[in-house]
């Protein structure tokens, strides 16, 4: 099993979502996060005076799928989720070594 994070722009969470759901996702963890890349912020106009915007809102999506799944989930994120500008986030794939579901107790890949 594979945990999968991807940290992508916020107005695109429902393609991915809806892309991850087609290709057999069944579940998924969204947190409103906020953070920089290469982009380090950018400036904006407010009521005349300008000011530096350090941090910028993101989505993280958090999934743990199986092996199997890993590859076809990462070229759906990527498909959907580019928009070829800076700033078009990031994935992360790590092993993730036992799941247990705690209303039936189910363990491994039964759980997830």
């Amino acid at each position: 099993m594979k945990k999968i994070e991807a940290i992508i722009k916020p107005f695109k969470l429902d393609e991915v979502r809806e892309a991850l759901s087609e290709i057999g996702v069944t579940g998924l963890t969204v947190t409103e996060v906020k953070g920089f890349g290469r982009q380090k912020g950018h400036t904006e106009l407010y009521r005349g005076a300008e000011y530096v915007v350090d941090f910028l809102p993101k989505v993280k999506i958090e999934l743990v799928i199986p092996d199997e799944l890993v590859d076809q989930a990462m070229e759906v994120i990527v498909a959907t989720a580019r928009t070829g500008k800076i700033g078009d986030g990031k994935i992360f794939v790590t092993n993730v070594e036992q799941v247990v579901r705690i209303r039936t107790g189910e363990s491994g890949e039964a759980a997830i």
